[in-house]
């Protein structure tokens, strides 16, 4: 079953590049006590991945915070290390955390998994934006197959 608005996130944990090396990163140490956007994609270094998705949260961050963000996060069914060459790829910075879930198990959790087995990809994240405040969603914005629109960091920093 997909998540909705109003409830709460499951617990889960992410794979993350810091400074001193791999680590993990908690739902409880991301969502507790913070509002989040929240966002998945089906893979890095994909077409509408790079070239669209994580480049537009980067380039409005600051706009974003400015709304009442205190983080923004990119998740993707990818490995640690795909999603730290990646994050230095689009020069994200700090405005980004990089989120691996690397079995796709956060994704299937929220009910938002994708079966793209159908072109050599495997299980991975439908394509969507949230925004979580202490823990439960407060927006969800799920893309329906292929397109680019409701997730898109122009789209949720006109919703904040």
């Amino acid at each position: 079953m997909t998540i909705a608005a109003g409830e709460k996130v499951p617990a889960g944990k992410f794979k993350i590049a810091t400074s001193d090396g791999l680590a993990d990163l908690t739902t409880a140490q991301l969502f507790d006590g913070k509002r989040v956007l929240f966002f998945a994609v089906p893979g890095a270094f994909t077409p509408t991945c790079d070239a669209r998705h994580l480049p537009g949260y980067v380039e409005l961050a600051d706009q974003i915070r400015a709304k009442g963000i205190d983080a923004i996060a990119c998740m993707s069914v990818n490995d640690v290390f795909v999603m730290k060459a990646w994050g230095k790829s689009a020069a994200v910075g700090d405005k980004v955390l990089m989120l691996a879930d690397g079995n796709g198990e956060y994704a299937s959790a929220l009910g938002l998994g994708l079966d793209a087995s159908g072109f050599g990809m495997g299980q991975r994240s439908q394509r969507f934006a949230m925004v979580v405040k202490n823990g439960v969603v407060e927006q969800l914005h799920v893309e329906q197959g292929g397109e680019f629109k409701v997730s898109a960091a122009d789209c949720l920093l006109a919703r904040l």
